[in-house]
């Protein structure tokens, strides 16, 4: 059985996207869901200059594996850097097998601390994503002012905003 894989879509140490991350993780090992997060900072420090180019690295290849090849299901974490998304995340799908996408499922967090939760980034990778021949999830959950929906402990102060992201999974486990 596969997992529904959370990738926190920035290379950040402690970054916000992680912390988000882990809290859908949460939730759905609540719901008895096989889940796993992929922290984009256990990325090798050079696959952009080796996987980029055929030159496949060995942990490349096991987060292929681990997290790409035999899932089906994601969910991406996605920040806002630059009115858009992390370049981080577009270089890892770049460095991915063509087709790892293909006929999969995706669903879309974007947070950020200003007003728009990131809505333009997340229509950015919805684009890329479905170029890559895969079905986005509908509801794309923009996380705003991340500053007062998220406690210093990493858990949502707002009962409304823990709502909207437990209504947002439980939509995507029937997507």
């Amino acid at each position: 059985m596969s997992n529904i894989i959370i990738i926190s879509s920035t290379h950040r140490i402690n970054s916000n996207s992680l912390k988000i991350s882990r809290l859908y993780e949460d939730f759905l090992k609540s719901k008895n869901v096989l889940v796993k997060v992929l922290d984009l900072c256990q990325l090798p420090s050079d696959f952009h200059n080796t996987d980029m180019f055929d030159k496949r690295s060995d942990k490349f290849a096991s987060i292929i594996d681990e997290y790409i090849s035999n899932n089906s299901k994601f969910i991406f974490v996605v920040p806002e850097y630059n009115g858009s998304f992390p370049g981080i995340i577009k270089t890892f799908i770049d460095c991915l097998p063509q087709k790892s996408f293909e006929d999969k499922k995706a669903c879309l967090v974007g947070i950020a601390n200003g007003r728009a939760g990131n809505i333009i980034g997340l229509e950015h990778l919805s684009s890329v994503l479905q170029y890559l021949k895969m079905n986005v999830y509908y509801n794309k959950l923009p996380i705003s002012s991340l500053k007062t929906v998220l406690s210093p402990d990493g858990r949502f102060s707002s009962d409304s905003q823990k709502a909207a992201c437990e209504s947002q999974l439980e939509g995507f486990l029937n997507f």
